[in-house]
């Protein structure tokens, strides 16, 4: 038996500021920090542009852009690992990560 797929997957979403503001909000798992969380939760679901302008939120609000997950990766040293993500890791890196 064949399983159906239940969401289509979005082209072209539609990221307001509100939208962009509101994964500030995301919360973690219990042993998960929240700021490394949302970062890497942005990265994982925003265009380049739309995380651009969350980060200048992020960092707005004195943020932890270094904060690590249990193992003691940051976002961005998660965000480097991936082919694709130089931009990203730009960002990153000029609103203070290492």
């Amino acid at each position: 038996m064949a399983l159906k797929k239940d969401k289509e997957k979005v082209l072209d979403e539609v990221w307001t500021e509100q939208r962009v503001k509101d994964f500030l909000e995301v919360k973690p798992a219990e042993d998960i920090e929240a700021d490394f969380h949302v970062l890497l939760k942005a990265y994982q679901s925003m265009r380049l542009e739309n995380f651009e302008e969350f980060v200048g939120f992020f960092t707005a609000e004195g943020r932890n852009i270094n904060a690590t997950n249990p193992n003691g990766e940051t976002a961005l040293s998660i965000i480097k690992q991936h082919r694709a993500s130089e931009e990203y890791a730009t960002i990153m890196s000029a609103n203070g990560a290492k």
